[in-house]
């Protein structure tokens, strides 16, 4: 009968221990930290891997610390220039102190989702439209900022916003591909005539050399009738430049009687 007793009492002792040890020993995953509450105080963050607490009084919470990727909801805002649009964004974050995410804010990756999507509406309506479709680098930068400043004290890291679509109304894309359309003809309405000056500035100047060097003309008067030739559905007869000279010197005697 003592012996049937002893043996209750080991088995009940042992069943003690497991359990005490299933509740004492934790293991921190590499990812996570591990805060530690004992007695409802903070009492450190334990770092991955096989760690003890004390059962009953210490409390363990683990907290993911790798980067979590938040994407924005589609926002309908008006921006400064008064244009109606539709943008989404994503975030990126990590907790980088584990207490601080838990015991700070309620729910950190719900609290940074709202913080970024009012301050996305809030730069943006901020912005005008041409500043968002040609610096998003710069707003990006800025939405990293100020959501990093206000999730700073949660013990959250914001490293990237991206800004990833812009919707504009159908009548603004037209309005804008017309501005672009536009734009090419006035480009190549200049181009045009910058070109119609260099020619007439160079046929000027050849015309000038032409004048002062009779030799010119004789050369291009040659290389005229090298194309003709070449093209063979024609018989050139060269005719030489002087006999134009003595015809004109001809012309200009005066009839002597």
């Amino acid at each position: 009968m003592e012996t049937a007793n002893m043996n209750v009492i080991y088995a009940v002792a042992a069943a003690v221990v497991i359990v005490m040890l299933r509740l004492g020993v934790k293991i921190v995953k590499q990812y996570e930290g591990g805060v530690i509450l004992r007695l409802g105080r903070l009492a450190g963050v334990r770092t991955p891997g096989l760690n003890l607490i004390i059962p009953v009084i210490d409390r363990m919470f683990k907290v993911d610390t790798r980067t979590v990727t938040l994407t924005v909801e589609p926002q309908e805002l008006i921006t400064r220039d008064n244009v109606t649009i539709k943008v989404d964004a994503v975030v990126y974050f990590a907790v980088v102190d584990p207490a601080k995410a838990l015991l700070q804010v309620v729910e950190y990756q719900k609290a940074t989702s709202q913080i970024a999507l009012t301050t996305l509406r809030s730069v943006l309506g901020q912005s005008d439209l041409d500043e968002l479709l040609a610096q998003r680098d710069k707003i990006n930068h800025k939405l990293a900022q100020i959501i990093d400043g206000h999730t700073e004290p949660w013990g959250v890291k914001v490293s990237v916003v991206e800004v990833k679509d812009v919707l504009l109304p159908d009548t603004m894309q037209r309005s804008m591909a017309a501005q672009a359309e536009a734009e090419r003809e006035k480009r190549a309405k200049v181009i045009r005539a910058d070109g119609e000056f260099l020619a007439a500035e160079t046929l000027a100047k050849a015309a000038h050399i032409i004048r002062n060097e009779p030799p010119a003309l004789q050369l291009r008067y040659l290389q005229t009738l090298a194309e003709m030739a070449g093209q063979g559905n024609s018989t050139i007869i060269p005719i030489s430049m002087d006999l134009f000279d003595g015809l004109k010197g001809m012309g200009g005697k005066p009839d002597s009687k």
